[in-house]
């Protein structure tokens, strides 16, 4: 067996220049970059990250490396593995639909991190962003669905593959060297979804951004890997997958760019609950009713969902972004969808839990995973209907430009107002900087 799907992939890596891209895709860069910088932001001050630093800073290289929203300098390889866990540790990093990826917390991590430490202009670090964005979705979309019902977190287990190659680019690999990055990155892909809830989940973006980036560096130098890292008889696919579709890979690369299938997400938790929250959030806002007349919540989902979320005795935050019950209940109690009802104290809120002990969800198989059916059972008799096709958020109703911006300065509380303004306007010009290190170091306290 060849490697030509391994070595066209890594042939378009090395031919791709920033020119390739037009208007749209450059734009829906730049929309993706202002959404994970500000969730990098978000989560900068979360424990997960503290706990990294105190974990791992005394094993650090040389101290030159910007970390997103934090003071300390650390080594490039860890500032990689901060970023990602900062960006993902609200789970409201985006989302492509196809196979559940978040493809920029991985790339973008280590491509800042390359970024803090080496002279890279914003055309080519958009350029390197879209071709490691690409890698993830395409590998993403050969190997989905059974690598994901595996139990594999693919925005682990594939995202280390975008941050090898957006890495490698950027160091300017050549064919031979960019095909052993590729297989660098499918020895360490790793992640498995029973983390889901917990700090680990975080961690897989950032280990995979870590080890994407260790991969081009190790490939620089001319470590070796296999030459079929991808469809070798003991590759990635067979091994993670043994259900796939190669071809998808290299299906009209680099004239089909799937930036356009990229979606954001308005509400800090796991996608597929977002519908729930959605249709609850209309029918609070549709009909006169308190939370307290509420006597039952029956759901009908998609069966994928209480694959994910079927939590509903939970007492940590991060659990909460993985409970269908909490999405209702955080809706119906509270009104809102934000990042403090999926706080620890949110969750263990005698209001919500009991909101949670009177939902009830199905799975159904006719339900999409975009979408939901709900009827609330109100103590005066009344029974509330709403269903949802797809909800907000979702590549049918996409955030807007000026969504994004709010989204943005409602997460960030690491740096001040007039700062968060500073970075946002860099992220809209990124293509017309000449380093992006200046871009890095505004985000900094």
């Amino acid at each position: 067996m060849s490697g030509r799907y391994s070595e066209a992939l890594a042939a378009h890596i090395v031919a791709s220049q920033p020119g390739d891209l037009n208007d749209a895709d450059r734009h829906e860069a730049k929309r993706a970059l202002i959404n994970i910088v500000g969730c990098a932001l978000g989560g900068a001050d979360h424990p997960a990250v503290d706990i990294a630093i105190r974990a791992l800073g005394s094993f650090a290289g040389a101290a030159d490396c910007a970390v997103i929203g934090r003071k300390e300098r650390v080594d490039p390889l860890l500032a990689s593995l901060l970023n990602g866990i900062s960006s993902h540790v609200h789970d409201f990093d985006d989302t492509t639909p196809s196979n559940y990826i978040h493809p920029t917390s991985p790339v973008a991590s280590a491509l800042f991190a390359y970024a803090s430490v080496n002279a890279v202009s914003g055309v080519d670090f958009l350029n390197a962003y879209v071709l490691g964005y690409e890698t993830v979705t395409r590998i993403g979309n050969a190997t989905y669905p059974a690598h994901y019902q595996r139990g594999w977190h693919s925005t682990g287990s594939i995202g280390v593959f975008g941050a090898a190659v957006a890495v490698g680019k950027l160091m300017g690999l050549d064919k031979a060297r960019m095909l052993t990055a590729i297989g660098l990155a499918a020895t360490q892909g790793a992640g498995i979804r029973d983390n889901f809830g917990a700090m680990a989940k975080s961690f897989h973006p950032g280990r995979s951004a870590q080890s994407g980036y260790m991969a081009a560096l190790l490939a620089a130098e001319g470590f070796t890997a296999g030459p079929r890292p991808l469809e070798g008889p003991r590759g990635f696919a067979e091994v993670t997958a043994g259900e796939y579709d190669l071809d998808i890979v290299t299906a009209d690369l680099g004239r089909d760019h799937l930036l356009g299938l990229n979606t954001y997400k308005p509400f800090p938790c796991g996608i597929v609950v977002h519908p729930t929250i959605d249709a609850c959030l209309q029918l609070r806002a549709e009909h006169d009713f308190a939370p307290e007349d509420v006597v039952a919540v029956q759901l009908r989902v998609a069966p994928l969902v209480l694959d994910l979320c079927n939590q509903r005795e939970i007492t940590r935050g991060l659990e909460g972004k993985f409970s269908i019950y909490h999405a209702a209940a955080l809706a119906l109690v509270r009104n809102r969808a934000s990042l403090a009802e999926f706080s620890d104290a949110a969750v263990t809120d005698p209001a919500l839990a009991a909101m949670r002990s009177r939902v009830t969800p199905v799975a159904d198989g006719s339900v999409s995973e975009d979408g939901v059916e709900i009827e609330l059972v109100l103590s005066d008799g009344r029974r509330l209907h709403k269903s949802l096709e797809f909800s907000v958020g979702n590549i049918r109703k996409p955030l807007s430009d000026q969504q994004l911006e709010s989204k943005f300065r409602d997460q960030v509380r690491v740096i001040g107002e007039q700062q968060v303004t500073g970075v946002i306007e860099r992220l809209w010009a990124i293509d017309t900087l000449e380093n992006v290190q200046g871009l890095v170091e505004a985000t900094l306290p």
